[in-house]
């Protein structure tokens, strides 16, 4: 067995330890619900308004979406903000001294975070079954278009996660991650439907994952019918899978080269510094 191998199989069983220990945690399991909480609860006060030109109510057409956001948040900034931490503790450089020790780190906090993600859509998918009507989750057909649109979403959305955990040095610097996606959930359809918007902003939305993540869960949990309030009245599959599958080459072909030379700039003198620079920080 090569090393390569066998620093795989350390990855994994350290990813699967790594997501016991926040799948048991009640801090990380709040982490990973409450921005969907607060958006099912709004959603839920909005349920009496009904989706442009059809009669079903448009908190449930929002389920989807808000599912998306969750994806893309945990996908994107929860695993850059481990990146950030493990730097500044020194955890990554232990990995680095490690022969083929970055690659299991890397399989090992994939696997967790993945496993974080697919609970942040399940734990709220429970309840909105339960306040909100017309969600199409008893067919195996809306569970396997569910299932492969959260596996290639994933993809496409984790190397960006990694690099920007590796090209911004601190947890407050990853403010500057959060506000542009909080732009793109305003215009993707999260809470409206998208057709809706000027087609400049339609355009926008559709550049980045999380239109197309909405957009797929959309086609997976709600009637065929609602299909007629999306861009082109249609689900789009193929372009769904095309657009997330362009960004999946792309982050997977950037983040090794950017993992590569962030961890080559790693040393103690450098764990030193942002140590010194945490305990500075106002509490």
């Amino acid at each position: 067995m090569n090393a390569t191998t066998v620093a795989v199989r350390a990855g994994v069983s350290r990813g699967r330890i790594e997501l016991r220990q926040s799948a048991t945690s009640g801090q990380d399991l709040w982490g990973a619900a409450f921005f969907p909480a607060v958006a099912l609860v709004v959603m839920y006060l909005l349920r009496g308004n009904t989706v442009p030109g059809t009669d079903f109510s448009l908190g449930s057409q929002a389920i989807p979406g808000i599912l998306a956001m969750n994806i893309v948040l945990n996908g994107v900034t929860a695993l850059a903000m481990m990146l950030t931490l493990d730097r500044e503790d020194g955890t990554l450089l232990r990995a680095k001294a490690t022969p083929n020790g970055m690659v299991g780190y890397l399989v090992g906090k994939v696997i967790s975070r993945s496993g974080m993600v697919v609970l942040s859509v399940l734990i709220p998918l429970i309840p909105a079954a339960l306040l909100f009507d017309g969600l199409q989750i008893g067919a195996v057909s809306s569970w396997l278009t569910l299932a492969w649109v959260l596996a290639l979403g994933l993809v496409a959305v984790l190397p960006i996660g990694a690099i920007c955990g590796a090209v911004f040095g601190s947890v407050q610097s990853l403010g500057l991650v959060t506000v542009p996606i909080m732009g793109l959930v305003a215009i993707s359809g999260v809470f409206y439907p998208v057709s809706g918007f000027p087609e400049w902003l339609q355009g926008i939305a559709q550049a980045f994952p999380l239109y197309w993540i909405g957009l797929g869960l959309r086609s997976a949990l709600l009637p065929d019918a609602l299909a007629v309030a999306e861009i082109g009245e249609s689900w789009r599959h193929l372009e769904t899978a095309g657009v997330l599958g362009a960004w999946a080459v792309a982050g997977l072909l950037v983040a090794p080269v950017v993992l590569r030379r962030m961890a080559r700039r790693e040393s103690g003198s450098s764990v030193a510094e942002r140590r010194e620079k945490a305990m500075q920080r106002p509490m």
